[in-house]
């Protein structure tokens, strides 16, 4: 086994040590390694073999840190393809909430989340993705004189 240093902050600090108490864990290494074993395992099943979904990225982040609303922002502005909405929610004095939905191919929906999620100054960062069928089709409407485009999204078998 290797030795590695992680810097954690207070709060966090203190729900591992409570998960180590309501678990049982004997160490603070073992009860980290099974929660990186769980993300890792999380990572493997939330890739899967779909090529585009429609997702919902939540993240938790300090408002205060620096430039890094400006950072969110051009985040999703360099992906305004992927980007659908985000809600902002002010939590406290200190952090917001914002729930961003994207839609496109998995790998850049994954991409785009990661970069969000390792931002210094976020939080907390999850990803749910819904793998789906993206289907470009052209139609009329009954009410409709000319055929225009939609995309139509059904579930990935």
């Amino acid at each position: 086994m290797r030795r590695v240093t992680v810097t954690l902050d207070d709060e966090l600090l203190k729900e591992i040590d409570r998960l180590i108490r309501r678990r049982g864990y004997q160490d603070r290494s073992e009860a980290i390694r099974d929660l990186a074993r769980a993300g890792v395992r999380q990572a493997a099943e939330e890739q899967g073999t779909s090529k585009a979904c429609v997702a919902a990225l939540v993240y938790v982040y300090d408002h205060e840190s620096r430039d890094l609303s400006k950072r969110l922002v051009q985040s999703f502005h360099d992906h305004h393809d992927l980007a659908l909405a985000t809600t902002h929610v002010h939590l406290d004095h200190e952090s917001c909430l914002e729930v961003t939905m994207l839609k496109g191919p998995t790998p850049e929906v994954e991409k785009v989340a990661n970069r969000v999620i390792a931002e210094r100054g976020v939080r907390y960062g999850r990803l749910v993705m819904v793998p789906v069928e993206i289907k470009p089709q052209k139609h009329a409407h009954a009410a409709a004189s000319h055929a225009h485009p939609h995309e139509h999204i059904r579930p990935a078998k």
